[in-house]
């Protein structure tokens, strides 16, 4: 029995975590909901790997190999051309998805009476992004795990440093290599608590719905009424997987049952965790075993988490609608793409805003004077739905390391091996 246990795979107990996180929340609701510091635990000690992992892949990405600015702009202006061809295709897949299903027509929805008011009026703009990406302080940046200010500032000083010769460069690349190095390990160390926080992050997210609703019947009852967007969101989500997803990694010839088997275990991390950030760490790590170089997996990889967002962007698509066919306020086709162009627009860089979803669509509906009451309802079920979003932004992030390592001419085909990716 304990060999039988011991060669089961981290997937095999993530997905078993999953099964029983789910069973004791319907089964044992106030026991799953005091499981949440577990799940609390796992989140922070994953989030803890971030800053260091990424300024130390980055700086040594950067300077450790002859790196000039031409080198790191060309990488960058590709990486963004390509994040917003593919978030655009993502809006538009969103808002036929939601034109062909009315998910909203014909409902009739009140906001709750605990919604999140805070978040309403606070509106992103052009401008609020472009100072977000510069951090006052690193450390600042560090404690609050802006990706994308410490993205910034680690290339500019891996720039700094490129431009140093002599014992200060060697030591400050040494210390830097040092520090991904170990904290690749102390990613593979980590993980192996993921089934138990993944277990426990969906306990409680269940638990919390049975006792909130009295009853998992109850819960499927009330939900009910906004199971159709949450359905047309997971149909909009799998058919941008077919449609783009799938087409760009032929295109590019990924490797699609190696780059499966790198993704699977991160994938199911942030499904069950809805959490970006608890799968970067593994996600980072799976894509330089399949052959992706270190320096274009910590560029593209974290930044893609602030403008490469294919699940989040194609939820706000399908909400925005939603809400509008909820209030009863007929949009012409006109009027959707300027709504469409206003996310695409302001939803870049928010990665690090608590419910970025949330702000970003509500001072988009109103600014098209639509009520936000109807947008701040979904928050009923929005854990349902981005468990959906996130996993699909961290697979389109991953396969977007790929395809620039491709593009860079720089993909490793000796290095893609299957025992690479599983291990």
């Amino acid at each position: 029995m304990w060999t039988f246990l011991r060669r089961r795979t981290l997937t095999q107990w993530i997905v078993v975590a999953m099964v029983a996180g789910v069973a004791i929340g319907i089964l044992f609701p106030v026991f799953a909901v005091s499981l949440r510091p577990i799940s609390t635990v796992f989140l922070r000690m994953i989030k803890s790997i971030i800053v260091p992992l990424i300024f130390g892949t980055l700086v040594v990405g950067i300077a450790g190999h002859g790196d000039d600015m031409k080198r790191v702009g060309r990488l960058a202006l590709k990486s963004i051309v390509y994040f917003e061809v593919v978030t655009t295709l993502a809006l538009f897949i969103g808002l036929l998805a939601v034109n062909v299903l009315k998910p909203g027509v014909g409902v009739s929805l009140a906001a709750p009476a605990d919604a999140d008011a805070a978040a309403v009026g606070n509106h992103v703009t052009v401008g609020s992004v472009l100072e977000h990406i510069v951090p006052q302080s690193f450390f600042e940046a560090a404690v609050s795990n802006e990706m994308l200010q410490i993205v910034f500032w680690s290339v500019l000083f891996a720039i700094g440093l490129s431009q140093v010769r002599g014992r200060s460069k060697e030591t400050m690349l040494g210390f830097c290599e040092a520090v991904a190095d170990v904290m690749f390990k102390f990613t593979g160390v980590v993980m192996k608590f993921a089934p138990f926080g993944v277990a426990a992050a969906l306990a409680f997210t269940v638990g919390q719905a049975v006792l909130r609703y009295g009853g998992a019947g109850g819960a499927l009852r009330i939900l009910q009424s906004l199971g159709l967007v949450v359905l047309t969101l997971y149909i909009a989500l799998v058919v941008f997987g077919l449609v783009v997803l799938l087409p760009i990694a032929r295109f590019v010839r990924v490797p699609l049952g190696l780059f499966t088997a790198a993704v699977k275990e991160p994938a199911l991390i942030a499904f069950s965790t809805a959490s970006s950030e608890a799968a970067l760490p593994k996600a980072m790590e799976q894509m330089e075993a399949i052959g992706v170089p270190r320096r274009i997996v910590a560029f593209v990889m974290p930044t893609g988490y602030s403008f490469n967002l294919d699940g989040s962007t194609l939820y706000l698509s399908v909400a925005s609608i939603f809400a509008a066919q909820a209030a009863g306020v007929s949009l012409t086709l006109g009027q959707q793409l300027i709504m469409m162009l206003t996310l695409m627009l302001t939803s870049k860089g928010v990665a690090g805003v608590p419910r970025a979803a949330l702000v970003i669509l509500t001072g988009t509906l109103a600014s098209f004077h639509l009520p936000i009451e109807a947008a701040v309802v979904l928050l009923g079920v929005d854990v349902l739905m981005d468990m959906a979003r996130t996993t699909v932004n961290l697979i389109g992030n991953c396969l977007a390391t790929v395809v620039m390592a491709r593009w860079e001419g720089e993909y490793d085909e000796a290095k893609a091996q299957p025992r690479a990716a599983i291990a």
